[in-house]
């Protein structure tokens, strides 16, 4: 999946924090989307409103980060992105920025970038600290992706998933899904009380799955990606398969109780991707509002 070599990035929408250590706590950011942790606690038999009272508790205000000058540096077109892994980060953020921008202003709405924030260890998030250990996360109240990269090593020897460039930018723009709920209004930010295949939580997950596939769907279009092969659609397919909850469910205690999905099961992830990615259709993921 070549980055147009031409593209002008703008490594402003990626703040790089790694190598900066902050705290011991977890943040259960997004009202437990998008997380590992999450996910694994309530399929551990995590008393649901357990998170919610996190989600909900009194947090410190963010760390903040300025400093582009690395990737200011190092990512300035598509052709730093086809060479380095961070200036590629930047590069599927822009896509999907620019994808979501155009997109909302074809429906009269405005749309703000969101950030997304690299770390190594553990941050500080407006939902408070957050650990590695947690996977890339949304955190509604400062509208920012946090990602570890160490997670797309967990994503292939952990949950067996092919890994690959194009995993990864679904991933991103799975999180990404995440912010086009919040600025629409459907997103709930008080955490999600029940659970199970057809669940509020398990349909906010697979409709963000759905959103993903919107943009892998118009990539191109958006003159930062120069094509998708099968190969990558295959990646970003399995990606979504390997973290479904049955499948962790499986790997995790060895059987399977939909009651306690949050996330939804490898097919139903599988199902909305497909769906959003064949159509390219924002209309197709049920979205209100446009």
């Amino acid at each position: 999946m070549p980055f147009n070599e031409r593209s002008q990035l703008d490594p402003t929408q990626v703040q790089d924090r790694r190598g900066r250590r902050v705290g011991r706590s977890v943040a259960i950011g997004g009202g437990g989307l998008g997380l590992i942790l999450a996910v694994v606690a309530l399929l551990m038999g995590v008393n649901p409103g357990n998170l919610t009272q996190l989600l909900n508790s009194p947090v410190s205000a963010p760390e903040t980060a300025t400093d582009y000058t690395d990737l200011t540096t190092k990512c300035q077109t598509g052709a730093d992105a086809n060479q380095n892994r961070d200036c590629a980060i930047v590069g599927y953020v822009n896509s999907i920025q620019a994808f979501w921008s155009d997109e909302f202003d074809r429906n009269n709405l405005d749309y703000r970038n969101a950030q997304t924030i690299l770390f190594s260890g553990s941050t500080q998030a407006a939902c408070g600290y957050a650990s590695g250990a947690t996977g890339p996360f949304y955190c509604p109240r400062d509208e920012s992706i946090y990602l570890d990269l160490s997670f797309f090593d967990d994503l292939r020897t952990k949950f067996g998933a092919q890994g690959g460039p194009f995993a990864e930018a679904y991933i991103l723009a799975h999180e990404y899904g995440h912010h086009v709920q919040g600025l629409l209004g459907i997103l709930n930010t008080s955490g999600y009380t029940n659970t199970g295949p057809d669940s509020e939580a398990v349909m906010t997950e697979l409709q963000a799955d759905c959103l993903a596939g919107i943009w892998m769907n118009n990539a191109v279009e958006t003159g930062y990606i120069e094509s998708i092969s099968q190969d990558d659609i295959t990646m970003a397919l399995n990606a979504a398969a390997s973290v479904g909850d049955d499948r962790i469910q499986r790997q995790m205690q060895g059987y399977v109780s939909p009651e306690s999905w949050s996330h939804g099961s490898s097919k139903q992830r599988l199902a909305a991707l497909h769906d959003g990615l064949q159509s390219g259709d924002v209309q197709t993921c049920s979205t209100p509002g446009w």
